[in-house]
């Protein structure tokens, strides 16, 4: 009997401190080390984005409104001409009516989370990303540490938590993306002053005081809370105490949502130690909750190997060991009718294929419009996406790059063509951002193609097919890359049969049924494995 006791307060000792030796936090070290990304990540290869916020509401100014909108001479930065004289024709001049003015015109009065993510899922998209937070410092949730907010001005909503609910009805792994740590430099255009013209050195807007809203529709908030304190008045206390809100903002913003991914603009860990602390306070809860870490963190991170490399506006240039996604947008990265289209169906899917052939995933940005629906040329390029993705899904979801990403290469990555991004930390950074191809690049040749696999089967992706023969010379039984007897060919999609003749030195596929979307042509080849 007394054995018996013992033994069971052997045990409940055992259990006991199991459990508390689980709900220990680890450092981000430890986490690391036996950190594995996740499937539902290293699966997915389709994401979409809404990089949505109150710089939509201006129709012209580019995706950096909110600072452009405080400068009459933007530099370099020529992408936001036009945000100050839009501004002072739509608004008044910055002097009264700040970017504070243009976030209470943002109303989002059409958004219906349910029916976006039901249609981001029915296009193809196994993941989805909300922004949080963008350089402006505004919150899109109910956030305890930002009173500027979506809740308490604006919308009146709780935007992120409107996209959980959905994305969970949807069973979509839910993502946020944190744009906050250029915070400090942004907004310093705000506490300046016309250089010309009649309200020449007039303080703009950064400069009112919680006591100047007296009376007006933003009484008893604090613009300092948005705009920061002047720069002459940033003392070392009060940065160190912006940083620190930055972390509990987002520490609250990733448990309150549970989010599964947690984006970051900028280079490495936002304001360094202070963003890496964030990182493993996340990781720690998924670890709590789940007994691993399914989250996944992704960046523009160095020698980080347990975060996603992000590629903005651009793709790697061979397979990568590890897990990546590539970034783009239709035009600007905030909705703007002002310049042309960068993107349509044919350039999304040509990214896509070349991206899941070199081991990364494509996370899409859909512009919203200040109300919350998507713009009509948009969706119809969605939908043709929608289309070609649904008909070659198999190639495509839970894909893995072959031994060679591609054959017949000679259309590679454009320039560095940088737009909507900080010119000088891009400088320093020896990166593949900003290499996208666009409407404007030449066209593939019709014989350049990619490669994925899955199981037993390699699929060849025909970037630009044309009725005719192609040659593959991978594919040759004596080409180097160990490729077995082939025995089938199949059009993804197609009705026929597709005719082929492997050699010693090529494969030669007849394209002969009419491509479906007028796009990339996916063929099933099965023997090689």
């Amino acid at each position: 009997m007394n054995f018996n006791r013992l033994f069971v307060v052997a045990i409940l000792f055992f259990v006991t401190n199991n459990a508390a030796a689980q709900q220990k936090s680890l450092t981000w070290e430890e986490l690391r080390k036996d950190y594995q990304f996740p499937k539902w990540y290293t699966e997915a290869r389709f994401g979409i984005w809404v990089h949505w916020g109150a710089q939509t509401q201006p129709e012209k100014g580019g995706g950096w409104y909110a600072k452009h909108m405080y400068m009459q001479n933007v530099g370099k930065e020529t992408w936001g001409a036009n945000a100050y004289p839009y501004h002072l024709e739509t608004y008044g001049h910055p002097s009264e009516k700040g970017f504070k003015d243009v976030i209470h015109e943002w109303k989002a009065d059409k958004l219906n989370t349910d029916d976006l993510l039901r249609y981001f899922k029915s296009i193809g998209a196994k993941y989805f990303v909300a922004l949080a937070n963008h350089h402006h410092h505004f919150d899109n949730f109910a956030s305890t540490y930002q009173p500027w907010n979506s809740v308490n001005v604006g919308p009146r909503k709780d935007l992120i938590g409107m996209f959980k609910k959905s994305a969970v009805k949807y069973e979509i792994p839910f993502g946020v993306s944190s744009h906050d740590d250029r915070y400090l430099e942004w907004w310093k255009s705000a506490f300046g002053a016309d250089t010309s013209g009649a309200k020449k050195g007039v303080k703009y807007d950064g400069w009112m005081t919680k006591a100047d809203g007296k009376g007006k529709w933003w009484e008893g908030l604090d613009p300092a809370d948005l705009y920061g304190l002047p720069p002459e008045k940033r003392t070392p206390e009060w940065i160190k105490s912006v940083k620190e809100n930055y972390v509990r903002r987002t520490e609250e913003l990733v448990s309150k949502y549970d989010v599964d991914m947690l984006w970051f603009d900028g280079y490495g860990f936002p304001y360094g130690d202070y963003g890496k602390e964030v990182c493993t306070y996340y990781f720690n809860k998924s670890l709590q909750k789940q007994g691993k870490v399914t989250a996944v963190v992704a960046g523009k991170f160095s020698n980080e190997p347990s975060t996603v490399k992000d590629i903005e506006r651009g793709g790697a240039a061979e397979i990568l060991p590890y897990p990546w996604q590539g970034t783009l947008t239709f035009g600007s990265w905030f909705y703007k009718n002002e310049r042309p289209i960068r993107h349509n169906s044919r350039t999304i899917i040509e990214s896509l294929t070349d991206m899941i052939s070199k081991n990364g995933n494509l996370l899409l940005n859909v512009e919203l419009l200040p109300d919350g629906t998507i713009p009509t040329d948009h969706k119809l390029i969605l939908d043709t996406i929608g289309r070609w993705i649904n008909t070659n899904s198999e190639a495509i979801h839970a894909s893995k790059p072959w031994k060679i990403y591609g054959d017949n290469l000679n259309g590679g990555p454009e320039k560095k063509n940088i737009s909507e991004a900080d010119l000088e930390a891009n400088k320093k950074q020896k990166s593949h951002d900003f290499n996208e191809r666009t409407i404007a690049s030449p066209a593939y040749a019709h014989n350049e193609v990619r490669f994925t696999t899955k199981g037993n089967a390699l699929y060849v992706f025909v970037l630009n097919p044309v009725k005719g023969k192609i040659e593959i010379p991978a594919l040759g039984w004596e080409s180097g890359q160990n490729t077995k007897k082939i025995t089938a060919v199949k059009l993804l999609g197609g009705t026929e049969k597709t005719e082929f003749e492997q050699m010693k030195d090529k494969l030669v596929i007849s394209v002969d049924v009419a491509p479906k979307f007028n796009y990339t042509n996916v063929y099933k080849v099965m023997g090689v494995m």
